[in-house]
């Protein structure tokens, strides 16, 4: 197995804008499912039991990978559009796989 890294955690937003961010989203991590080989998974959810949180979940083939989806157009896309909105919390992981196995 390559090195793989998962990205984890979480983002508040104010919760007038939360949606905002999370349509924003959707466009994201569309183009980086389809646009960035390396990535293996990219969700941005609600959480239903806060209505300022963003789950966050990503796993990506390597570091490298990681470090290059930063440079992408559609980040800049992103950062530009969300710029305005008010983030009042974060606390994101990542994370270096050490091992993996499937489970039943």
């Amino acid at each position: 197995m390559a090195e793989e890294i998962i990205v984890a955690g979480w983002m508040d937003y104010e919760p007038g804008d939360r949606d905002s961010v999370l349509e924003q989203l959707v466009v994201l991590g569309a183009r980086t499912r389809e646009e960035e080989p390396g990535c293996l998974d990219y969700a941005m959810t609600a959480d239903p039991g806060d209505g300022r949180r963003i789950r966050v979940y990503e796993r990506w083939a390597s570091q490298r990978d990681l470090d290059e989806h930063f440079a992408t157009p559609h980040i800049k896309e992103f950062r530009a559009a969300v710029a305005g909105l008010t983030r009042v919390g974060v606390s994101l992981r990542s994370h270096t796989v050490a091992s993996s196995r499937a489970m039943r």
